[in-house]
């Protein structure tokens, strides 16, 4: 075969470097020689598919030739193998000498006929090659690429979203692949996309665009600069991994792969720029998994809704968006700097800040309540005592952020759950960082946002407008108060510490038994059809954001929304946690997939996991108890398995014995696995998760009878990550699982 003139046998024989294939066959695809104007859609992307196979190919036998069939190949602190192959052809891939008959079989279903369907399979094909080229980039250590560029994106980050895409606060994902007319209207693109919520994978030339725009890419702003050219598929893996994890799609499964994409991965493709064939057939591999693609290139001819041309950039976000059924209700927020849920992931670091709040620094807190028509201005923002502009810069402000609401169906107990939302809420605001509530609240206001003109008030502005947005059939009015008078904040604290105390009151005294009623929570049936959270006074929801008061409000509110009463009833099994009522309502809410649960056990028929879980439990059989890991911790553990492998095996809706997904609070909670011997039965967890629990797992400890030195019997990485390294330290410390029941059998 020849390719653009040049025989790839050539490429074997001059035993050209990796690089310096690219760099050739880079500008064979997109030089000035590059005439392909007159060819159709369909066209370009069988050609761009042979391109991108055989390109595939050379990669391919020189790394065999330099590496041996028995190199592994893979991505880091994944799962899922090389994903695209996993989710679509089940091919769990780990040596080398595996992918050239994949590569074959690829290869092998590409049609000269010029049809939608053989382009999609060419699509396919493009898709399969790309992913082969990244694991060969990993394999040959030039991956991943030095920040800003994210380059393969791992499972903790697919987990990290889980919750935002679960509940549509990120609406879709934006591919943007190419150049843009000009740096600013890559800037314009981009941030409208940020407002509208969106997650943004780039790649290309836009990626330094953006940057000589100074935006603010990566992680923490749900926009992956992935890298150049064949990067691009860490967008699609990125979509397919969500499609295994939280839609329990089976590796495999190729038309339920594609269905779920379609339906449930609400994501489009941007092309700016020059049209080639290769990047013309990864599109074509978009539209394979039901993801539109919008140009800003007149095009000769269409293929209606799945390839369009749109070239007016100041509406081409919303076109796009319209295109692929996206549909977000804005409501404008008059302050000076960008907004969204783009920002809440951002991080102000000390050097960045011009002034903090809270935090130990300073005296601050927030509190919501509800209050009477007689007692509310609508919409007032009033700030008391000095503003931002008052305090030198690296000041330590005192702070109080109340919030009176007045609904005609708002109630008390809904306080709490919209007081949750303030930490959300800021740090929708570019240059704000918030974390913790209450009078813990810690807040740092960036230097670039007080250059552009942020002050205290535009926290009133953006909590109006949220609050109004969010809540309209229980939120009729609001008006805040900031305050950073320290004598007056002194006062309302200490107010709002009797209303925080009485609070807590009424929780505490609300256990399983007290209440005639639990709740359900299907809000992550988005991405897990089948999965249900089953959630009670002592046991929250296992993203740990939902508790039984908060599921009771939600229901309130939206008596057709995620959170259903389940009425008790009686049990079947009290000590496992079996209900026939909860058991009839699992069925249906379910799919009809899952018959029973047992809530206060792991061992039998457990609650299942969607992927959102904070924390997972495992079986460790050797050590008769069970290891607990956490989302932030990436490490080893004794069960033989990272986090992310873990939730690779529990995600996606299914019970899974002896391995659960947890909210943290619920392992200081009185019903933690009862069945199973409680928390006598934790053998090991992260130093991090200890100190994250604190003093209230040492006095459940001790309420449990098993010593305020318990803790310290609990095993974490510094003594080890495997059996072997943990079982010593256990029966030196005498551990009490070593001497109860077999938790098996």
């Amino acid at each position: 075969m020849v390719l653009k003139g040049l025989d790839l046998a050539a490429f074997h024989e001059k035993n050209l470097d990796v690089l310096e294939i690219e760099k050739i066959m880079s500008e064979q695809l997109f030089g000035v020689e590059n005439n392909n104007r007159g060819k159709s859609i369909f066209q370009k992307a069988y050609d761009g598919a042979i391109i991108a196979t055989s390109y595939a190919e050379i990669l391919l036998n020189q790394a065999l030739r330099e590496h041996g069939p028995d190199a592994e190949v893979g991505y880091p602190d994944t799962a899922y193998f090389l994903p695209v192959i996993t989710a679509l052809s089940g091919e769990k891939v780990t040596k080398l000498g595996e992918l050239p008959p994949i590569l074959n079989r690829l290869r092998a279903q590409l049609r000269e006929e010029l049809t939608f369907e053989n382009a999609r399979l060419a699509g396919e094909a493009t898709l399969y090659a790309a992913e082969i080229i990244e694991a060969l980039h990993y394999l040959n250590n030039d991956e991943p690429k030095v920040e800003p560029w994210t380059g393969f994106l791992t499972d903790p980050v697919v987990r990290m979203y889980g919750i935002k895409l679960v509940d549509w606060t990120i609406p879709g994902q934006a591919v943007i692949v190419g150049r843009a007319k000009t740096s600013a209207h890559a800037r314009q693109i981009v941030e409208e996309l940020m407002r509208k919520g969106m997650m943004i994978f780039l790649c290309d030339e836009i990626v330094e665009q953006l940057l000589e725009e100074n935006m603010k890419l990566g992680i923490d702003y749900i926009a992956f600069p992935l890298g150049n050219f064949t990067q691009v598929i860490h967008a699609v893996n990125y979509a397919l991994r969500a499609g295994l994890a939280f839609g329990g799609i089976e590796p495999g499964k190729r038309l339920e792969q594609r269905d779920y994409q379609r339906r449930r991965v609400r994501a489009f493709v941007l092309h700016l720029g020059e049209i080639d064939e290769v990047k013309v057939a990864a599109e074509l591999g978009a539209i394979f998994l039901g993801f539109p693609v919008v140009t800003d290139q007149e095009l000769e001819e269409e293929i209606p809704d799945w390839y369009v041309s749109h070239p007016d950039y100041d509406d081409l976000v919303k076109f796009a968006m319209e295109l692929r059924g996206i549909k977000v209700t804005d409501v404008e927020i008059p302050i000076p700097v960008n907004f969204g849920p783009a920002f809440e992931g951002e991080t102000i670091r000390r050097a960045d800040v011009y002034v903090e709040i809270g935090g130990g620094k300073s005296t601050a807190f927030e509190l919501v309540q509800m209050v009477g028509l007689d007692q509310i201005e609508d919409e007032k923002i009033e700030v008391i005592g000095p503003e931002i502009d008052a305090f030198e810069e690296g000041a330590a402000v005192p702070m109080g952020i109340m919030v009176d609401i007045y609904g005609r169906k708002m109630q008390e107990d809904f306080e709490p759950v919209l007081e949750r939302r303030v930490h959300y809420f800021l740090n929708y605001a570019e240059g704000l960082w918030h974390v913790a509530q209450r009078d813990l609240a810690w807040l740092r206001v960036s230097k670039e946002a007080y250059q552009k003109g942020f002050k205290f008030k535009h926290m009133g502005e953006i909590l109006v407008g949220k609050f109004k947005e969010e809540f309209p059939s229980i939120v009729d009015r609001v008006q805040v108060t900031i305050i950073t008078d320290p004598k007056l904040i002194e006062e309302k604290i200490e107010a709002a510490r009797q209303k925080y105390h009485e609070r807590d009151e009424r929780m505490r005294g609300l256990t399983d038994e007290s209440v005639d009623t639990f709740y359900s929570c299907v809000l992550c049936q988005s991405f897990a059809p089948n999965h249900v959270c089953i959630v009670t006074p002592e046991r929250v929801g296992l993203c740990g954001a939902v508790t039984w008061l908060d599921g009771k409000a939600s229901y309130e509110i939206n008596p057709a929304g995620p959170n259903q009463p389940i009425p008790k009833g009686e049990a079947n099994d009290p000590m496992k946690g079996s209900w026939k009522s909860v058991n009839d309502y699992l069925f249906n809410a379910s799919n009809q997939t899952l018959e029973e649960v047992c809530i206060y056990t792991l061992m039998e028929k457990p609650m299942t996991s969607c992927g959102c879980f904070e924390a997972i439990m495992a079986l460790v059989p050797e050590a008769n108890g069970i290891c607990i890991t956490t989302r932030e911790h990436s490490g080893m553990t004794p069960a033989g398995m990272t986090f992310s492998t873990l939730a690779g095996m529990i995600g996606g809706g299914v019970q899974t014995p002896g391995f659960m997904g947890i909210g943290k609070s619920y392992i200081i909670s009185k019903k933690f696995i009862p069945a199973d011997g409680g928390l006598a039965r934790i053998i090991w967890m992260p130093k991090s998760l200890k100190e994250h629990l604190g003093d209230d797992l040492v006095q459940r400890a001790k309420e449990e009878g098993l010593g305020e030195d318990f803790v310290d019997k609990i095993a974490d990485e510094d003594v080890g990550t495997s059996i072997e390294e943990i079982l010593p330290f256990l029966e030196e410390k005498g551990h009490p699982a070593l001497t109860m029941d077999p938790i098996i059998g």
